[in-house]
C-alpha cells in the first residue's frame, strides 16, 4: 500500500507539474500574441511609409498570427561555434553530392539545355552552376517549403534579435504582392526564402526575371524564370565568365602552410574566410608544388586561394573569385564547395 501511495503521489505531482507547464505556456502564448498584434500596428505604418499600398497592408495584417515555431527554429541556429574542432567536409559532401542528386541534376540539365544555353549566353554563368544551385536549394524544385512567408517574417521581426533584417524582408514580401505576386505563392522556408532558387523577398524584387515572356517572374512554377533569375543573381554578384569556380588539387608533403596564411580578417562571414589562404596566381601555386587532380590547369594569371577542408593529406581546392560569388548565395564553405562539385559532376 505504501508503494501504491508513493506512486499515486508521484502521479499527482507529475500531473500538477504538467498542468502548470500548460498554463504557463498558454499564458506566454497569449502574451506573445498580444505583443505581436501591437507590433503589427507599428509595422503597418513602416510598410506604408516604405511605399506599400495601404490596401495591401490592411488585407494581409489581419490574417497573421504569431508563429512560435519559426522563432524556436531561428534560436536553434548556431550563431557562433566556439569549438576548437574543425569539421570535416567529407560527410557533408557525401550527403549533398550523392548519386541521386547527380543523376537528377544530369536529367534536369538535359531537359533544360535550350533555356540554360540562352541564360549562359546572356550572363556568362555556366549552365551546370545554375542547375547545381537549383539542386542544392530545393532538390530541383521537389521541395520549396510550406511556411507562410508573411507570418514567418512578421514573427521573426517581432521577436526582435534581427528585427531590421526580417522587417525589411516582410515589407519586401508585401511589395511582391503589390507587383502582382499571388498571396498563395508566398510560402517557403521558415526563414523567408521562397521559390525554386529560394530567394528572400528583397532578392526577388531585385533579381527575379521573366524569361518566358508572360509578364510575371515566376520562380515557383517556371523553369525558364527560375534559371534566368539564378543567372541574374550570379551576374549581379560578380561572376566572371570563362573562369572556373575552383579546382581540386594535391598539396605536396612538406608544404609550408605558414607562408600561405591569410592574415586579413573578413568583415563578412569571418569564420568562413578564415579557412582560406592568401591569394596567389595559379602560376605561383604551381611553383609551390600544388598539382591538379584532373583536368586542365586554369589560366596562370587567375588568382586563387587554397582550402584544405578535410585537413592536410586530403583533397584540397584552389578557389577563384567565382567561388566567392557562390558564397554570396550562401556563406558556407561546405555549401559552396558542394555546389561547385555537383556542377562538375552534372557537366561530366
Amino acid at each position: 500500500m505504501r508503494i501504491v501511495r508513493m506512486i499515486s503521489a508521484g502521479w499527482r505531482s507529475g500531473v500538477l507539474a504538467a498542468a502548470l507547464l500548460l498554463v504557463n505556456g498558454q499564458a506566454a502564448s497569449a502574451q506573445d500574441e498580444t505583443g505581436f498584434r501591437s507590433y503589427l500596428s507599428a509595422l503597418r505604418a513602416n510598410a506604408i511609409a516604405a511605399g506599400v499600398r495601404p490596401a495591401t497592408v490592411d488585407t494581409v495584417l489581419p490574417t497573421l498570427s504569431y508563429n512560435a515555431r519559426v522563432v524556436e527554429l531561428d534560436r536553434q541556429q548556431p550563431e557562433q561555434n566556439n569549438s576548437s574542432a574543425v569539421p570535416m567536409f567529407a560527410p557533408y559532401r557525401a550527403q549533398h553530392v550523392d548519386n541521386a542528386r547527380i543523376s537528377r541534376g544530369r536529367t534536369t540539365y538535359q531537359q533544360q539545355r535550350v533555356r540554360l544555353s540562352r541564360v549562359e549566353a546572356q550572363t556568362g554563368v555556366p549552365e551546370e552552376i545554375m542547375v547545381a544551385i537549383w539542386g542544392h536549394e530545393t532538390n530541383y524544385g521537389s521541395y520549396t517549403g510550406n511556411f507562410d512567408l508573411l507570418r514567418s517574417l512578421a514573427s521573426l521581426a517581432y521577436e526582435g534579435r534581427r528585427r531590421s533584417l526580417f522587417e525589411g524582408e516582410f515589407i519586401a514580401a508585401l511589395k511582391m504582392i503589390d507587383r502582382g505576386v499571388p498571396r498563395s505563392r508566398l510560402v517557403g522556408s521558415w526563414a523567408g526564402a521562397t521559390g525554386n532558387p529560394q530567394f528572400l523577398p528583397s532578392a526577388y524584387l531585385r533579381l527575379a526575371r521573366d524569361a518566358d515572356g508572360d509578364g510575371f517572374a515566376d520562380i515557383w512554377g517556371s523553369p525558364a524564370d527560375t534559371l534566368a533569375s539564378i543567372g541574374n543573381y550570379f551576374t549581379q554578384a560578380g561572376w566572371r565568365a570563362g573562369e572556373p569556380w575552383g579546382v581540386a588539387v594535391d598539396v605536396p608533403t612538406g608544404f609550408d602552410r605558414a607562408r600561405a596564411t591569410n592574415r586579413l580578417v573578413s568583415p563578412r562571414c569571418p569564420r568562413v574566410f578564415a579557412r582560406h589562404s592568401g591569394w596567389r596566381t595559379m602560376a605561383e601555386w604551381r611553383a609551390l608544388g600544388i598539382t591538379p587532380q584532373r583536368g586542365v590547369w586554369p589560366r596562370d594569371t587567375i588568382q586563387a586561394v587554397l582550402i584544405e577542408p578535410d585537413g592536410p593529406g586530403r583533397t584540397a581546392y584552389l578557389l577563384t573569385g567565382n567561388y566567392r560569388v557562390i558564397l554570396d548565395y550562401n556563406c558556407s564553405n561546405f555549401y559552396a564547395l558542394s555546389v561547385g562539385l555537383l556542377a562538375d559532376e552534372i557537366a561530366r
